[in-house]
C-alpha cells in the first residue's frame, strides 16, 4: 500500500501494527450532518448534541419529545416513534459523529465511545452514507447522519446543530472554516487533531479534517515521489476545488506547517 485515507486518525495501537512510521496529513475539511423524514415537518429543525445523543441513545423515542419540541417552537412535530438509522460499515464519518456527541454527552461516551465502529444501543444500519440515507428517505419518522456533502448532493434535509458558542449553526463549507480555524493555532505535530464542538462564533460542531495517511520511509520511492508531490499540489492549487466539492480548504497555517512536514518523507 502506497498511502490510505480517513476523517478518523489512526490510533496510538494502530500505528503501532502499521509496519512503519506512518505520517497523517489534513487534506480538506467536512461535517457531518443529520438528517431526517418527518411526515409534515418542512422546518429546518434545530438539535442540541445531548438531544441528538440521547436521540441516538434510544432515550427519546417520539418525534414530539418536549426535549425537541423546545428547541423548535411553533413547528407542529408528531407523535411518531423516532427511527434512528446508523452505519453498518466502519467509517471516518461515524467516528466524527461519535466524536462529538461523546464530548458533549458523558452516558454517550461511556456506553457507545469514539471509534469508526461502534455497538449502537438501538436503531438500524445501511453500509455507506448511501445506505444511511436511503434508509432515511424511505422511512417516515427517521433520524440519520451523513457527510454535508452527500446531503447536499442528494438534497436530503438537514437539521442545525448548536456549538460550544450557544448558536445553532447549519452546516456548510463555511461554518466548516471557522470550526477549523479555533483549532489551527494549536495544532500538534503529527497533525492528528479533532475539531469537533470546536469553540468560536459560527463554527459548526461535527466539523473534522480529513486525512491522507502516508509512510514516512516508504519502500517503493518513486511512489513516494509521486506521493508526495500530488501533496504539495492538493495542499496549494488544489485547495481552490474544495468548496466546490463541499468541502473547505485548509487553513494557510496549517498548509506551511504540512509542507514542511512533506520534508520528513524519505524519498531518494
Amino acid at each position: 500500500m502506497f498511502f490510505g485515507a480517513t476523517d478518523g486518525p489512526m490510533t496510538e495501537d494502530q500505528l503501532k501494527a502499521a509496519g512503519g512510521r506512518i505520517l497523517h496529513f489534513p487534506t480538506v475539511l467536512g461535517a457531518v450532518v443529520p438528517v431526517y423524514n418527518i411526515s409534515g415537518v418542512t422546518a429546518e429543525l434545530k438539535f442540541t448534541g445531548p438531544v441528538l445523543a440521547d436521540i441516538f441513545l434510544g432515550k427519546i423515542k417520539k418525534w414530539n419529545d418536549p426535549a425537541i419540541a423546545k428547541l423548535n417552537p411553533g413547528v407542529m412535530l408528531p407523535a411518531t416513534d423516532v427511527t434512528v438509522v446508523h452505519r453498518s460499515d466502519g467509517s471516518g464519518t461515524t467516528y466524527i459523529f461519535v466524536d462529538y456527541l461523546s464530548k458533549v454527552s458523558p452516558e454517550f461516551k461511556s456506553q457507545v465511545g469514539v471509534s469508526t465502529s461502534v455497538k449502537w444501543p438501538t436503531g438500524v444500519g445501511g453500509k455507506g452514507n448511501e445506505g444511511v440515507s436511503g434508509l432515511v428517505t424511505q422511512t417516515p419518522g427517521s433520524i440519520g447522519y451523513v457527510e454535508l456533502i452527500y446531503a447536499l448532493q442528494n438534497r436530503i434535509s438537514f437539521g442545525s446543530v448548536q456549538n460550544a458558542a450557544g448558536e445553532f449553526v447549519k452546516g456548510s463549507v463555511d461554518a466548516v472554516t471557522k470550526a477549523a480555524a479555533a483549532a489551527a493555532p494549536n495544532m500538534p505535530a503529527d497533525f492528528r487533531v479533532s475539531i469537533t464542538n470546536a469553540q468560536g462564533a459560527g463554527a459548526y460542531p461535527i466539523s473534522s479534517f480529513t486525512w491522507l495517511l502516508l509512510y514516512e520511509d516508504p519502500k517503493d520511492k518513486a511512489a513516494g515521489k509521486a506521493m508526495v508531490d500530488f501533496m504539495r499540489w492538493a495542499l496549494t492549487d488544489g485547495q481552490k476545488y474544495a468548496a466546490d466539492l463541499g468541502y473547505a480548504p485548509l487553513p494557510p497555517s496549517v498548509v506551511t506547517l504540512e509542507q514542511a512536514a512533506l520534508d520528513r518523507i524519505k524519498v531518494s
